[in-house]
């Protein structure tokens, strides 16, 4: 889950998701496809805001 709120669509999680299932939407924050998301936790260590929060 992306909290809208702290994200600040920097892109570091888009950058850094080895599954490619994480995209900068139109409202220039990321959102995470639950289908691709591997439950991997690398974007939540590389969110400099700590906007991201997998449930696993």
């Amino acid at each position: 889950m992306v909290d809208k709120e702290k994200c600040i669509g920097c892109g570091a999680c888009a950058s850094a998701c080895p599954a490619g299932a994480i995209k900068i939407g139109k409202d220039g924050k990321a959102e995470i496809d639950k289908e691709l998301c591997i439950k991997c936790h690398t974007c939540e260590s590389v969110c400099p805001m700590g906007a991201i929060k997998i449930e696993d």
